[in-house]
């Protein structure tokens, strides 16, 4: 695994894309990264659930060509063996995937492994782990992912901020409308897969999530996002 010009324990907050190839119309998943990228996303989770083998890893090596001068670290959904072929960042795990102690042993302590939590009992059972992150899945309901329980909402989300000692990544029906709102409830990082993958333009779309993101925590915009597309 490559050393990578950024530190994934310190950079907490941000947006992260959620990758979907089937909601990217015509475009290559990379030229949705790039727009997406350009736009101020910080991290990106590459996701393909029906993808073959080598074609997803084929896919993932262009990816971290793509974001790795930029520092952007790239997260594998699931597939262990496509990390270490790729040689990304990390790993994001399901509730259902392979166990945390495992694929922190195989990927070593530099990785970036989040956890997807869907139950109160998944978020007690974290706090025990050293993951770089609770994926809060889903905040509201989206068709997006459908395999997952009852959404958390905001006083959900507000709980588990309360309670983990993780940074927090919320998932699941998240936009403009309701952004803010979340990065309020406790979120340090929200995800979103349709809100750039099905945009027009996912470089503005990318833009004002950012925006939405660093006012809601009072920062005011930041750097980068309020430019026009090179």
């Amino acid at each position: 695994m490559m050393d990578r010009p950024f530190s994934a324990r310190r950079k907490t907050d941000g947006l992260y894309l959620v990758t979907d190839r089937s909601l990217c119309g015509r475009r290559s998943v990379e030229e949705v990264v790039s727009m997406a990228v350009q736009g101020g996303a910080a991290w990106v989770q590459l996701r393909e659930k029906d993808l073959a083998t080598r074609p997803f890893v084929e896919e993932a090596r262009r990816l971290k060509a793509l974001l790795f001068p930029l520092g952007v670290p790239l997260i594998i959904n699931d597939r262990l063996d496509v990390v270490l072929a790729s040689e990304a960042d990390g790993i994001h795990l399901g509730q259902e995937d392979m166990p945390y102690e495992t694929a922190r042993r195989l990927l070593g302590p530099k990785a970036i492994i989040g956890l997807s939590v869907e139950s109160w009992e998944d978020v007690v059972q974290a706090q025990s782990l050293d993951v770089d992150y609770l994926g809060v899945s889903p905040v509201f309901a989206t068709p997006t992912k459908r395999d997952t329980k009852a959404p958390w909402g905001l006083e959900g989300l507000a709980r588990i901020r309360a309670f983990s000692r993780h940074s927090l990544v919320a998932i699941g029906g998240i936009s403009r409308e309701n952004a803010g709102a979340v990065i309020r409830a406790g979120a340090d990082r929200i995800a979103v897969v349709s809100a750039i993958c099905a945009a027009s333009d996912p470089f503005r779309a990318a833009r004002d999530l950012c925006h939405d993101i660093a006012e809601a925590q009072g920062k005011g915009a930041p750097a980068g996002t309020q430019r026009e597309r090179p």
